[in-house]
């Protein structure tokens, strides 16, 4: 692979990002990848000429302990020298860094958060592991979230008996938010309703769909099951289910479920029988303890929550091991989920001196594939997700801390919800202005130390149905199409909260469960709507964006550019939330996919704006 020739070398040292050595997990850097104790890793490092280095060493830790191997010069062109190095893979998960010898000049080093010329712990290191990954189809895929009860309607559950808890509400109604009625409101979604909604979204692009919990429940967001045996009557039960997966795969999407491994509800079988009766095994399934407010331990103290005990060998057995356990039995094909969204995955098995996560990752890894071969597994986690993002658990994560919280604090407009301004995401602080420079620096960080397939395989959210909606932390559609930029351009599988691409608001997690507006299309954003469907059409249509590395070209308060990169296409991408001076890169013929022309190596200095070229020969 080489870039764009140039004949004016002054250019070529106008970005000082691109004069920096690079290397990231992707296979334009990763030429053999082992997969097999005892496979051999081929690894390639790019050095640019302007980084002049006399030798390069491959530093990395086998069985505790740090090795160093010398890398060799693989090819040159007239801007950049690759070097190569190999080792065997004998641990199942090797942290591994480049160092770069100039002599008398010193060292410096190369780990996943960029070039450092001081010794760094090795927690930002890069990571190879044996484990492959998630499945194939998830990297070529959009994810469109969908919150049933607020999607779409046929009145599929009407005859079901209505639940003691449910408050009616009429579809075009605004959700309460915060009051007694809060997990009450009843709207009416239902699964018929989203299959008859399928045209609307195989337009939009999106091919995989991520269903919030479809079990019966004590509530809409449904995530206090009362079974995991059935799907709720009042979404249209199991054949509404099978009809809506079936129908989905016929069109090529996936579909993807919600699964809380963590805790379920008060009112599930399980709990009563285990409340009820101390000698049955159920009782064994939850944390009963009088030292407790309501007498067992719950999820932040939640009543309605109890905490699952995943010591017990029973809760395993029916929950997690094995072809007929809740985690297999919904993936059977041909109508099953296509894989599981894990629901508070980073609190799942841990409690006090506990730590089961990891292990009941594994066992969950073990059971989708011995049921489904090519199901995805994707673990929510709201801060930071590196140390369970290992390989051969969780295929990847939602990317709230690496992806969401910057870009949020980059692109959000000035008049933010009174709750953005008191507190964000648990902590007691509002949301706080960041320039481009902060921004990139926190998600470098959250990429370093994981196994590059665990970064392809996270989503890349702006948002979801437990958040304020992007639009209106942004403030405006120039400023929600930056961010839809980035998401659809960044390392990692975007996914779309359904109403996003409408424009729908809403100030918290709540307020922003709206329902569709089908019946009222002059609310509608059109121009973000064509927009979304533009950016998610290149998205699916690059190999680049679905698996390539990402290398920064420039980054300063108000703009961010960057390469994304597989062995056979380079992109780059703009993106801009404000004017800002010009800036000029080392590839004079670009050509535009999105957003304006760059002409001559100069880049568009206007904002808020996104922009995407190839770059030829890349």
């Amino acid at each position: 692979m080489s870039e764009t020739r140039i004949a004016d070398p002054a250019r070529a040292a106008a970005s000082s990002l691109l004069a920096q050595p690079h290397h990231d997990g992707s296979d334009a850097y990763v030429l053999e990848r082992p997969h097999d104790l005892g496979d051999e890793a081929v690894l390639r490092l790019r050095v640019p000429h302007e980084s002049a280095v006399d030798r390069v060493l491959l530093r990395f830790v086998r069985d505790g302990e740090p090795r160093a191997v010398e890398a060799e010069r693989d090819s040159e062109t007239e801007t950049e020298t690759w070097w190569r190095a190999s080792f065997p893979a004998l641990n199942p998960s090797t942290p591994y860094r480049w160092l770069l010898d100039r002599g008398e000049s010193g060292y410096s080093w190369v780990t996943g958060r960029g070039v450092s010329s001081q010794d760094l712990p090795d927690g930002g290191d890069f990571v190879l592991t044996l484990d492959a990954g998630g499945p194939d189809w998830h990297l070529g895929s959009v994810v469109y979230e969908i919150f049933p009860d607020r999607f779409a309607t046929t009145g599929a559950g009407a005859g079901a008996p209505l639940p003691e808890w449910a408050v009616r509400r009429e579809w075009d109604a605004r959700p309460e938010g915060r009051s007694p009625n809060t997990p009450r409101e009843l709207f009416g979604g239902d699964l018929p309703g989203i299959e008859q909604r399928l045209d609307y979204i195989e337009q939009l692009g999106v091919n995989a769909l991520y269903l919030t919990p479809i079990f019966p429940a004590g509530s809409t967001h449904r995530y206090d099951a009362t079974s995991f045996d059935r799907v709720d009557p009042l979404l249209g039960g199991d054949a509404g289910l099978a009809s809506l997966v079936a129908a989905a795969h016929v069109r090529g999407m996936r579909v993807i479920g919600d699964l809380t491994l963590n805790h379920c509800g008060a009112g599930h079988d399980w709990f009563l029988k285990g409340r009820e009766d101390v000698s049955s095994p159920e009782r064994d399934f939850f944390y009963f303890d009088d030292s407790f407010p309501h007498g067992y331990v719950s999820w932040f103290g939640v009543k309605s929550l109890p905490k699952l005990d995943h010591r017990s060998h029973e809760l395993r057995r029916r929950f997690l091991d094995g072809p007929e356990s809740i985690t297999g039995r919904w993936l059977r094909p041909p109508d099953g989920f296509d894989g599981w969204r894990i629901d508070v995955a980073n609190m799942a098995g841990r409690h006090h001196d506990l730590d089961l996560t990891v292990e009941l990752a594994r066992a969950m890894r073990a059971t989708m594939a011995a049921s489904r071969t090519d199901a995805v597994l994707v673990a929510e986690h709201g801060h930071d997700f590196r140390g369970d993002l290992q390989g051969f658990g969780w295929h990847g994560t939602m990317n709230y801390a690496g992806f969401l919280r910057p870009v949020w604090e980059w692109l959000r407009g000035d008049d933010l919800p009174p709750e953005l301004r008191r507190s964000f995401w648990g902590l007691p602080v509002g949301l706080p202005h960041a320039g481009g420079r902060d921004a990139t620096a926190v998600m470098r960080a959250f990429r370093a130390g994981v196994p590059w397939p665990s970064t392809a395989h996270s989503w890349a959210l702006l948002d979801s149905h437990d958040t304020a909606r992007f639009r209106t932390v942004a403030g405006d559609r120039g400023r929600q199409l930056v961010g839809v930029g980035l998401q659809m351009t960044t390392p990692g599988v975007p996914m779309v909260f359904a109403g996003d691409e409408l424009g729908l608001e809403g100030d918290w997690g709540e307020d922003a469960r709206r329902t569709m507006p089908w019946d009222a299309p002059e609310q509608w954003d059109e121009p973000l709507l064509e927009a979304y469907r533009t950016l998610i059409r290149l998205r699916r249509s690059s190999d680049a964006l679905a698996r390539g590395g990402i290398r920064y070209a420039h980054v300063s308060d108000d703009a961010i550019a960057y390469i994304r990169e597989s062995r056979d296409e380079q992109l780059l991408c703009l993106a801009a939330r404000a004017s800002h001076d010009p800036i000029t890169v080392p590839f004079t013929e670009l050509e535009t996919l999105y957003g304006e022309d760059a002409r001559n190596g100069v880049l568009p200095a206007g904002g808020p704006a996104f922009h995407i070229w190839r770059i030829p020969n890349g």
